[in-house]
């Protein structure tokens, strides 16, 4: 392991299993003279890829990637049964997070690429993607600042390995990508309009201030035909952003999103509740759940 990856490595609170050897933090990082004013919402954000880590890439998170992620590639692989690997169907998964559902949907066979708009995110899945050599090279301890609802001390302090399996060897189909942007920013440009034979959102629609407009660019990018697939809930992450500062926050009931996506060109060709944990603690006297939908429409093609 060269010195760079040793740092990046480190800054994500990780430690190398590797070969049964746990790596040592720089020297300067055992100075008690230095001091690291790290402001706290950072804190929380490396705290969240931490508990992603597991929901994407740990065997611990499996359950809840069934919850969530194997519905969606049942779905892709139904709708797109014919495909042809010499010309791949095309499919975005814009909020794609630490990229394992966007692996997960090229190693079916699809040209996929991954958006994300996190830096922390981006830096985390390049690590995943890129640095791994081996399955279970990493390790890690998310739960270790979860201080409530506790059955034990091991279950606070127990450690996870990551990833559960080597990315590179996972049998990717050639294009995969992972694009770091805005999805508005990069989508909403002319160039990719009607490029893309399916979109893939999984908790990403509330993420939006506006709800409509990424519907509405989710529109444009597909293909006459193309499929779109959603699965997750409307908690809407700006709705409590008040200060005169904030954005704005358009927060649609399903039944009026639904109503949305019609009029931007689409039609529903299925629809069903799905009920799934987010990075959740398995072990945990507390589990929250979503009871989400997963829906599947449709682009009309244009007469």
């Amino acid at each position: 392991m060269d010195a760079k990856v040793h740092d990046d490595h480190m800054l994500s609170g990780c430690d190398s299993c590797a070969n049964g050897n746990v790596s040592s933090p720089p020297r300067d990082w055992l100075d008690p003279s230095l001091q690291y004013n790290v402001p706290l919402v950072d804190v929380d954000k490396v705290r969240c890829i931490i508990r992603n880590i597991v929901r994407d890439w740990a065997p611990e998170g499996k359950k809840e990637r069934d919850q969530c992620y194997k519905p969606i590639l049942d779905e892709m692989d139904r709708l797109f049964h014919g495909r042809c690997e010499d010309s791949p169907p095309s499919c975005l998964v814009p909020g794609a997070g630490l990229g394992r559902l966007a692996l997960d949907i090229s190693c079916l066979g699809f040209a996929c690429q991954g958006n994300e708009f996190s830096y922390y995110m981006m830096i985390c899945s390049s690590f995943i993607l890129n640095r791994t050599e081996v399955a279970g090279q990493w390790r890690i301890y998310p739960w270790i600042h979860s201080n409530c609802n506790s059955l034990s001390d091991n279950d606070q302090l127990r450690p996870v390995t990551f990833p559960d399996i080597h990315p590179a060897s996972a049998g990717i189909t050639e294009g995969f990508s992972m694009c770091g942007g805005d999805f508005i920013e990069v989508y909403n440009d002319p160039c990719q309009e009607a490029t893309w034979d399916a979109v893939v959102t999984c908790f990403f629609l509330d993420t939006a201030h506006n709800i409509a407009e990424y519907i509405e660019i989710i529109s444009k990018i597909l293909k006459d035909d193309g499929v779109w697939i959603n699965l997750g809930p409307l908690l809407y992450h700006f709705a409590d952003s008040y200060g005169p500062d904030d954005e704005m926050s358009i927060e649609l009931s399903l039944e009026d999103v639904k109503k949305v996506a019609i009029h931007y060109g689409f039609e529903l060709e299925m629809e069903r509740p799905i009920e799934t944990t987010y990075t959740a603690n398995p072990r945990s006297m507390m589990q929250n759940r979503y009871y989400a939908v997963m829906w599947t429409m449709r682009k009309k093609t244009k007469s």
